[in-house]
């Protein structure tokens, strides 16, 4: 899970998606805000609803090395409704994980 946050924001926000592995390289394709659009898009090769939470596009995946991630406790995250929004989505990615070998469920933190 990667995380960042603006000044005075309360909670850091936080990136859930997958880690592929692509010829030996691991990118992390971070999940999405669903929006309006996405409800008339078909699922594709390159693009996962993520009911109607989000949606992993994997055009917008980026090479991340193991040493700069790490993973994140979501004991940690003490806004209640933020907390179950992101174990909700983490839950349903988990569960299309078979869509594809070589998706490694991974919620990490850039170092």
């Amino acid at each position: 899970m990667f995380r960042n946050s603006k000044n005075g924001q309360k909670n850091a926000r936080k990136y859930i998606g997958i880690v592929m592995q692509v010829n030996g390289l691991d990118y992390f394709v971070p999940l999405s805000s669903f929006k309006p659009k996405h409800e008339r898009m078909k699922e594709s090769m390159d693009f996962i609803k993520v009911l109607r939470y989000a949606v992993l596009n994997l055009n917008n995946m980026f090479p991340v090395p193991k040493t700069e991630r790490e993973y994140v406790d979501f004991e940690t995250v003490q806004d209640c409704k933020y907390k179950a929004l992101l174990l909700a989505e983490y839950r349903y990615i988990k569960s299309i994980r078979e869509k594809s070998e070589r998706m490694q469920l991974c919620c990490i933190s850039i170092n």
